[in-house]
């Protein structure tokens, strides 16, 4: 706890061991100021000096005015004074009423009588600058410095109305903590090994000498279980116990020797079978004490067997990575090799080796000569391990379980009785892309628990199998699930908890069951607990060594290799393989080195306490060992118990020792180095002993055995500092005796008394010396600890009141002031009397002062009924009862008023006292009536103060204070706030308040007449309150106050009741804070449904005339839309009042005409031609650009030229200006202004390039104003070729078909759209060629100038005109209208001969013309030929569509029903096929002559026919066919002919002569055959 400031505030000037408090001499006698008069004690100059601050209210000279300075001093901005003293919850003036935020208002002139001669309250007078809640009292709760409550705050810039105010509402605003992450910290190594290594010395010389590499070859790999085994290069296994001796060499002499290295080993569950994998693919199992021949041998397959597979087998010459034991038994097994295959084996029982029958089964991964559809991908076993088994039988261990991670996938499978895939889980997403490829697991078997599980309940572990990916790590449940006792239980697979490294993990091992360690790529290794994942500690191993090998990058080198940045499953980097070189056993680590094997164990609890005694850190020692007890430190890496009960049982014992071995190593130093002696160890010490003992609940501990040693040492001081903030935040509250007293002296006597008030303020009281604390605090004025003691230890609430009241006697004997007018200066005013007001009220809410705790029930009820009684009895008391003398308020033996406590509050601080009154009338205890206490079932007698305390009500108490605060005694300063305070409860409690009509009009008048601007909004919202329940009957009389008073929104509420909605429109606009609503107010008013009377509105259209400049001013925008909602009419009005201001206007009519515009609408109103010709004046100055596209809009009718071409012309919209005159059908005047326009822009860019000719320092500047011309040539040669574009469209026929009465010779063949070509043409061609010419002069002299640029966008302008032409020349316009373009062409030569003799001149011209001809031909060719492309395959899939015909729907005719296609026709079909075919061969050569003239077949005498309809062809064919039936022999039957078959679109088809009778037959005669081929479905019609 930082308590500088707090001691320094309190007059604290002594010594302090407290390091964060600064040193003070101390004074032994008062500062004497020349005069020889005391200045004062060190608390008055500590509160001058922050009264003095820029951050403090300003101190107000003698006659000045409190609003006025209120206001001068609100302005003064916090931020500004980083020098002021803050205030601390330590300090005496923080205990003032108010809190921090609760700043004055702002307003600083006065509204009260000039003729008034009663002071105002002592704490609101001039001079005095209070801090108590002299404003807005009603709006802010009182705030003790040692409450723990919540601070309440209503402040606002502006208060809200009543209607959304709820009643007895507070809000509490909640402090949040910040929680430091202490990973980021910098913590020293400590003085303990983490994990103890230890070398194998015994064994490192036996294996890794020169002696062991030769004649056993150096280590692969290792396992570890009651032996430690070593497989080595030269396919040896080595057996070593754990005293180091070797146990056994196994394979030498065999044929193991032969098969290669050993690249993997394994141990069987009772130790007695070890197995080793060889490079060759061999495996070869042995009985540890029979190493003379193998157990079992399993070959890998040879060339035969991999041809013909008829068994399963490691591929030959395939090193075996992964082995491992299934359960119990010595003859199963499973293995994995280097191509990602694993196989399970099964011996039979048999004699030894030779009789027994080994079945493999293959249970991952494809042998290479397989076929395979789909390509392989590359892959290999990463990590491999079967369960082992625990301490308990479990079903599960019968299953075979076997993991397998490969790059992409975790499988387990269940090898017994059948091979069966039993979970897949496919690699993390979380596994970061183009990451280091690595990958490890390791299982964990369930084991019988100590302490049931607290989550299952269960007394046996489940099994867990952690695995890693890169740098994710996973833990895996395997839960068991019984379904049916009779069927087997099944398994269920759940991911528990996943940690990310921050790099890729190379191995994996269970250290116990809930710590887990890791080794990474870097071989650092880290400690990891499983349950929260947190990793404890880490280190690096690279000093140590470690084997590894690079095994998979062969199998895996397309991953790498084949890098595909968007492939996220693409590897950086393949790890080398550490899991054969690190095992972890019983909670030892195990590292096979290059040159060694090390042995590595965690230090447990124990270990890490007595490292850091003999390093002779004690205090880190306690604060290590209470972190073990609360269970904050890593409690499972060190060997102690998960269970909470058991680990304090294991730890109290033991901090308790050290506590008392600290206690006596640190004093027993300081008395050896008394001089020399750091004290803050002690302090560190205390800091310390009190954390444990609090832990461990053993205060007792801490008083009796660390005080003894601190007191007896002398430095009692450091365990009082010590204790102070545990008291202060209620972690211990019942001090001894023995410790209070030596506590009350130390604080005393180092000047810490504000310190010493809060501590009392948190203690039980059952433990003090109440005489003794009371006349303390009554000698240093600490009045909160004073207050506290006697209500909490005594019960009496008056007591204190009478203390506080005793300061003021003086103060009111004097008149209310001192001698200098500086009353509030006096901490005994200014600090100690104002403590009244808080203590009242949080009594009279049932609070603690100054805590804020929550009194009980009947203390609460007793605390109200006695401040009550006190303040409301109307009489002086005798107090303590028994006590013969009354308290007196006028000591001097003048007449006593009555109330006189409650008269001497109030004329000391009114506004406060209301402000606690205002609190007390929300607590429910003024709810009940006078029968409650004496009726209300008390069985014991009462005392007088709480029958009378009880009987108390808010009536009452309304009463009384009207009585008292009359205007003969107290002034309008104080007064106001009673008003406010009434007005204000009246509404929230109507059913317990009760007053005449002429108190509440009396109260009304009094808010009206407030005495300071400062109050005026805080007035107003109280008058707003009672008016709110208060109906006067002479309500409008009241108006003229209100107005006067400027209650705005009082007036607007009357006004609007009462239908007066004129007035409440002008109440709007003077109203200055709420002017912005006035336009809702008169929407609301004018809406058609409102229901005003014609009366009304027209009241309304005044009002709103009469302030229509204001209106308009105010927001143009919304002003327009309202008008033009509900009063159209006044239009002209609002312009005309803003006729000065012709922004306004435009931005006026662009709302009225175009509303759409502010939304990107492009809708508009329609409105009289008057407006519409102002609006475009308006736009012409304001925004010109879009004066075109809006004329284009408007109705020709709706403008007159000759009021708003002007306006055009001068601010230059010509473009405008065309349109207009063109809609007019002044069209040839329209052009002749267009070409005026483009003379003006040659004439302007000749003599700006002639300028930059002739200077050449301006050719810069001018780039810009050249380009600039250049683009308004381009924009209006544009716009004359829409000009004449337009006059082709049918509605400007009538305009130009009437063609003048007199032409010109040259323009005598032209039609007037022609003549409009051609003086557009003859303009741009003129300037095209002057400004061309000057560029040119202007290349010659200024090279460096861009010349270029300029002719780029010149050329084009010519070439755009005749491109035009072309368009409107080779297209058909609908009004009929020929323009030739050869016409043109020579009426231009014409003129162009005329003026300029020479024709060579005009060869450029030619030339952009010859250039607009190609390029228009090329464009066309191009068209053409994409056209034609598009046609041919339209055409040619219409073909095929022809030629794949039609298919009937049937085969038989719908008409007679005979067949008449396909199998079983009547009738030669085929011939008559054939003939028609003939006569069709004929009709088209017959068509191909008449196509070439006929000159041929006319010689032979045929006649010539034009055509043949296709009625003409049916019936030669129908003769032909006749007359081949004629033909038949010897009288056969002649079979009816039907005609030729028709087939509808519907796909029904008949004989045409069977469709020819149903049409007779419906009544259509010869219609079928009149009309060719035109027949209609009798079927689908």
């Amino acid at each position: 706890m930082n308590s500088s400031s707090a001691d320094n505030e309190s007059g604290s000037d002594g010594d302090t061991i407290n390091e964060d408090m600064p040193v003070q001499p101390k004074r032994t006698d008062e500062n004497v100021n020349g005069n020889g008069k005391p200045v004062g004690s060190r608390l008055v100059e500590l509160l001058q000096e922050e009264r003095e601050a820029p951050a403090t209210p300003l101190q107000l000279g003698d006659g000045s005015n409190p609003y006025k300075s209120a206001a001068q001093q609100g302005d003064t901005d916090e931020e500004e004074t980083p020098e002021a003293i803050p205030r601390t919850t330590a300090s005496p003036t923080a205990s003032l009423l108010s809190i921090p935020d609760d700043t004055p208002s702002v307003q600083g002139s006065i509204r009260s009588s000039p003729s008034s001669s009663i002071l105002p309250s002592v704490a609101s007078r001039p001079g005095i600058g209070s801090s108590t809640p002299s404003f807005r009292p009603f709006d802010r709760r009182f705030q003790s410095r040692l409450s723990i409550t919540p601070s309440y705050s209503y402040i606002s810039p502006r208060s809200s109305s009543p209607a959304y105010i709820t009643r007895n509402d507070r809000t509490a605003s909640l402090s949040s903590q910040l929680i430091l992450d202490s990973g980021d910290t910098d913590t020293p190594s400590p003085p303990w090994e983490v994990v103890r290594w230890t070398k194998l010395k015994k064994l490192n010389g036996q294996v890794f000498s020169e002696t062991g590499r030769r004649n056993f070859g150096s280590p692969m790999c290792v396992v570890v279980a009651a032996s430690i085994v070593l497989g080595t290069s030269k396919g040896v296994i080595l057996i070593f116990d754990y005293h180091q001796n070797l146990k056994s060499i196994i394979g030498p002499g065999t044929k193991a020797v032969e098969s290669g290295a050993i690249t993997s080993v394994a141990i069987s569950a009772d130790h007695l079978i070890v197995a080793g994998g060889h490079a060759n693919g061999s495996i070869f199992t042995w009985e540890t004490g029979k190493a003379a021949r193998p157990f079992l041998h399993i070959p890998s397959l040879d060339a035969g067997q991999m041809a013909n597979r008829t068994m399963d087998g490691h591929v030959p010459n395939v090193a075996i990575r992964h082995l491992g034991f299934l359960g119990t038994r010595h003859t199963a097994l499973i293995s994995a090799d280097d191509r990602g295959m694993a196989f399970s084996h099964l011996a039979t029982r048999g004699m030894g080796a030779v009789g027994r029958s080994i079945k493999t089964t293959r249970i991952l991964g494809r042998y290479p000569n397989d076929v395979s559809v789909k390509p392989r991908k590359p892959s290999t076993i990463l990590a491999f391990a079967p369960l082992p088994l625990g301490n308990v039988e479990r079903s599960i261990d019968n299953l075979g379980l076997t993991a397998m991670l490969t790059p992409y996938l975790l499988v387990i499978v269940s090898t017994t009785p059948v091979a069966q895939t039993q979970h897949k889980s496919a690699r993390p997403k979380e596994v970061a892309a183009h990451s280091a490829m690595s990958g490890c697991l390791a299982w964990f078997p369930a084991v019988k628990l100590k302490v049931n599980d607290p989550k299952t309940g269960s007394d046996v572990s489940q099994v867990k199998l952690v695995y890693c990916w890169s740098n994710v790590l996973t833990v895996l449940d395997v839960e068991e699930m019984v379904e049916d006792k009779d069927k087997p239980s099944s398994l269920s697979f759940k991911p528990r908890s996943r940690w990310k490294a921050e790099e890729a993990i190379v191995a994996v091992q269970w250290l116990s069951r809930s710590v887990l360690t890791v080794l990474t790529i870097t071989q650092r290794l880290i400690i990891l607990e499983d349950g929260s994942m947190r990793m404890t500690e880490a280190f690096d191993l690279v000093n140590k060594h470690i084997f590894h090998q690079d095994l998979f990058s062969q199998q895996l080198h397309t991953l790498v290799e084949q890098l595909d940045e968007e492939d996220p499953s693409m590897h950086g980097v393949v790890a080398d393989a550490f899991y054969m070189s690190f095992k972890a056993y019983k909670s030892r680590m195990f590292l096979l080195g290059f040159n060694d094997v090390q042995i590595g164990t965690l230090s447990n609890w124990a270990d890490r306490l007595i490292a850091m005694m003999e390093d002779g850190d004690y205090i880190g020692a306690i604060q290590l060992a209470t972190s073990y007890y609360t269970g904050d430190a890593d409690k499972l890496t060190i060997g102690l118990p998960e269970n909470t009960a058991l680990r304090h049982s294991i730890v109290q014992d033991k901090l308790l020792e050290i506590i008392t071995a600290s206690l006596k190593f640190a004093f027993g130093q300081r008395q050896k180095q008394t001089a020399a002696y750091d004290q803050s160890s002690l302090k560190e010490l205390a800091d310390a002993c009190f954390e444990a003992c609090l832990s461990i609940n053993d205060i007792d501990f801490l008083f009796d055995e660390a005080w003894e040693w601190y007191e007896d040492g002398g430095v009692e001081g450091i365990f009082l500092e010590t204790l102070e903030p545990y008291i202060l935040d209620k972690t211990v509250t019942v001090i001894p005796p023995a410790v209070v007293k030596p506590m009350i002296t130390y604080f005393v006597t180092h000047e810490l008394e504000c310190r010493l008030e809060e501590v009392l303020c948190h203690m039980e009281t059952a433990t003090l010396d109440i005489d003794q604390v009371t006349t303390l605090c009554k000698q240093h004025n600490l009045y909160d600890a004073l207050i506290y003691i006697w209500t909490q230890a005594l019960g009496d609430y008056i007591t204190p009141l009478i203390d506080l009241l005793t300061l003021l006697i003086p103060l009111v004997q004097n008149g209310g002031y001192s001698s200098d007018g500086r009353v509030m200066e006096d901490p005994i005013f200014g600090v100690s009397a104002l403590k009244m007001f808080p203590y009242m009220s949080y009594t009279f809410t049932g609070r603690v002062y100054p805590t804020g705790d929550t009194m009980h029930d009947e203390q609460a009820l007793n605390a109200k009924a006695e401040i009550y009684w006190f303040l409301f009895s109307g009489k002086s008391i005798h107090w303590p009862k028994g006590n013969k003398a009354a308290f007196l308020t006028n000591p001097r033996g003048e007449h006593e008023p009555s109330f006189p406590y409650l008269r001497t509050i109030l004329k000391f601080d009114a506004p406060s006292f209301l402000s606690a009154l205002n609190e007390a009338f929300e607590d429910s205890f003024l709810n009940d009536t006078p029968e409650r206490a004496v009726n209300g079932g008390y069985t014991r007698e009462l005392s007088e103060e709480r029958v009378f305390g009880l009987s108390v009500n808010r009536q009452y108490i309304i009463t009384i204070l009207l009585e008292v605060m009359n205007a003969n005694e107290f002034a309008s300063e104080d007064t106001i706030y009673l008003d406010m305070f009434v007005a204000r409860n009246f509404p929230k409690f109507p059913q317990y308040l009760l007053l005449s009509g002429t108190a509440l009009h009396k109260v009304l008048a009094g808010l009206c007449n407030y005495p300071g601007e400062d109050l005026a909004d805080d007035a107003q919202l109280s008058a707003e309150y009672l008016l709110s329940v208060y109906h006067p009957p002479d309500l409008m009389a009241l108006v003229p106050l209100f107005q006067r008073a400027g209650f705005f929104r009082v007036l607007k509420s009357i006004y609007k009741a009462d239908k007066q909605f004129n007035k409440l429109i002008e109440t709007y606009f003077e109203d200055s804070e709420d002017r912005e609503d006035v336009f809702t107010n008169i929407a609301d008013c004018l809406r058609p449904k409102s229901g005003l009377t014609k009366r009304q509105t027209k009241d309304v259209h005044e009002v709103i005339l009469a302030h229509a400049t204001e209106l308009v001013h105010l927001d143009p925008v919304k002003a327009a839309q309202i008008i033009e909602l509900y009063a159209p009419a006044l239009h002209q009005n609002l312009l005309d009042s803003v006729g000065e201001y012709a922004e306004v206007q435009y931005t006026y009519l662009r709302t009225v005409i175009e509303p759409g515009s502010l939304e990107g609408e492009g809708s508009k109103s329609q409105h009289k031609h008057e407006f519409i010709e102002l609006y475009v004046q308006l736009m012409c100055r304001f925004d010109a650009s879009y004066v075109a596209k809006f004329v284009e809009t408007v109705q020709a009718s709706d403008l007159h030229l000759d009021r708003v071409l002007p306006h055009m012309e001068e601010s230059g919209v010509i473009d405008a200006a065309v349109v207009l005159m063109s809609r007019d059908g002044q069209v040839q005047q329209a052009m002749a202004r267009l070409v005026q326009h483009l003379r003006k822009l040659e004439a302007s860019l000749l003599g700006l390039l002639n300028g930059m000719t002739e200077d050449k320092e301006t050719e810069q500047k001018s780039t810009d104003s050249v380009t600039d011309l250049l683009g308004a040539l381009q924009k209006y040669t544009n716009v004359g070729i829409w000009l004449c574009q337009g006059q082709t469209k049918p509605s400007t026929i009538r305009i130009l078909s009437t063609p003048p009465k007199k032409r010109s010779s040259s323009k005598s063949d032209l039609s007037p759209v022609e003549t409009l070509w051609l003086d557009l043409i003859e303009v741009t061609v003129q300037s095209t060629q002057k400004i061309h010419a000057s560029l040119t002069d202007l290349e010659i002299s200024s090279p460096s100038y861009n010349y270029e640029k300029f002719l780029s966008e010149l050329r084009p302008l010519v070439q755009r005109c005749f491109t035009a032409l072309l368009t409107s020349t080779s297209t058909p316009t609908p009004s009929k209208i020929n323009i030739s373009f050869l016409r043109i062409l020579r009426a231009f030569l014409t003129r162009a001969s005329i003026s300029s003799p020479n024709l060579s001149d005009l060869r450029a011209v030619l030339a952009s013309i010859f250039s607009a001809y190609a390029y228009e031909e090329s464009i066309l060719s191009l068209a053409n030929r994409l056209l034609e492309q598009d046609v041919f395959v339209n055409v040619r899939a219409s073909t095929a569509l022809r030629q794949r015909g039609w298919r009937p729907k049937g085969s038989t005719c719908e008409g007679c029903g005979r067949r008449a296609w396909g199998p079983g026709v009547a009738g030669d079909v085929f011939k008559k096929w054939e003939e028609k075919q003939n006569l069709e061969f004929r009709q088209r050569k017959e068509r191909k002559l008449e196509l070439a003239g006929g000159d041929t077949e006319r010689g032979k005498g045929r006649v010539h026919t034009r055509n043949v309809s296709k009625a003409s062809m049916a019936d030669v064919a129908k003769t032909n066919e006749l007359a081949g039936l004629d033909g038949e022999v010897d009288g056969a039957k002649e079979e009816e002919d039907l005609g030729l078959l028709i087939m509808l679109a519907c796909k029904h088809i008949y004989h045409q002569k069977c469709l020819e009778e149903i049409h007779e037959n419906d009544g259509h005669g010869e219609m079928g055959v009149m009309e060719g081929r035109e027949f209609r479905c009798p079927i689908d019609g």
